[in-house]
């Protein structure tokens, strides 16, 4: 994938170029990204799906070091935010753009935010620490993001403690504290995952409101290509800690190149009916992370694999203009 050239375009925002990233454990290396490439634009939201264990996560905690080190090493890659190399950061600058310039929202706001901390302490923590803010500064901004996010009476909430909200309204007031600092990027890690589907539907709304509000580049991380095909601009699939198909959000579903993003689809139900069919499960088991990819991950769950699949690890390449597949197998070569 080209991240250095974005034709006619503003420059990105984040570019990230062969990303590696291994976890030393008793019973080996694990390779769980091996290479990784992406680019986002300011505004622009980029979906990144695949199923566990894909690396999708670890590829977004790789990017701001938030790995614990050891076990997990970042190998090779660079990852440049405006044009500085954030993997070369000393762990000061690091943490000045953690919650600074760039936001985390992840998937379980109970793990995330202190029991025992108010929720308008964790809000004004980052205010204070990244703006310079005095209390009474960081306070008043405080009760702008808690409206902003649509928590009713703002001002009344600050002195309450996480268990005294909901599961929406504590991911609400992660997304608050993700935007305290105007941040350029804002990465969202399954952010929907634990909450009901009409709670999903409202921070989904949310975050593109906020998105077309305040024009920062999102990344969204999740296992349902029902949610990103409704917010995304453009979609990564990921399978073995690879990149294995990317493209504009509209070309992914209409003419998905590689067999796995096309099984993907097929899990998904239909709700207009166009499809009679019983839905598909994946037959097979996630690769073993083992060893560094020497052929295709998904070879041995493939239906159209074949000699080549096994001897050699495809790389990611333009079938047309935004759109890249890493696979030897082409839909137009069946009849």
């Amino acid at each position: 994938m080209d991240t250095a050239n974005v034709s006619g375009t503003e420059p990105p925002v984040l570019e990230v170029e062969a990303l590696k990233t291994v976890f030393h454990t008793q019973d080996g290396t694990v390779h769980a990204v091996h290479g990784v490439s992406l680019y986002l634009r300011a505004g622009e939201l980029v979906g990144i799906v695949g199923e566990s264990g894909s690396g999708k996560s670890v590829t977004m905690m790789s990017l701001m070091k938030l790995l614990p080190e050891p076990p997990a090493e970042i190998v090779s890659g660079t990852v440049r935010l405006e044009g500085r190399d954030l993997l070369r950061l000393d762990p000061a600058d690091l943490r000045r753009v953690r919650g600074g310039e760039v936001g985390f929202v992840f998937q379980d706001p109970m793990t995330s935010l202190n029991p025992v901390f108010t929720v308008g302490y964790q809000i004004m923590e980052p205010l204070r620490e990244h703006l310079g803010l005095n209390k009474a500064a960081a306070r008043e901004r405080a009760v702008e993001l808690l409206e902003l996010v649509g928590i009713p009476s703002p001002g009344d909430r600050l002195g309450d403690y996480p268990h005294q909200f909901s599961g929406g309204m504590r991911q609400r007031v992660m997304i608050a504290i993700a935007l305290a600092c105007d941040p350029k990027v804002l990465i969202a890690d399954e952010p929907t995952t634990a909450l009901d589907v009409t709670i999903q539907a409202q921070i989904i709304e949310l975050v593109k409101e906020l998105r077309q509000e305040l024009g920062m580049g999102i990344i969204w991380i999740t296992h349902d290509l029902g949610v990103v095909a409704g917010i995304a601009d453009r979609v990564m699939v990921m399978y073995g800690g690879l990149v294995v198909e990317h493209a504009p959000v509209a070309e992914l579903y209409s003419r998905p190149m590689h067999p796995y993003t096309r099984a993907l689809l097929q899990t998904l139900p239909s709700l207009d009916g166009t499809r009679s069919e019983r839905l598909r499960s994946i037959a097979g088991q996630p690769p073993h992370l083992s060893a560094a990819p020497t052929s295709c991950p998904f070879a041995s769950r493939c239906a159209h694999v074949h000699d080549r699949c096994h001897a050699e690890n495809p790389p990611l390449a333009a079938v047309s203009e935004g759109h890249d597949v890493a696979c030897w197998w082409r839909p137009e070569q069946v009849a």
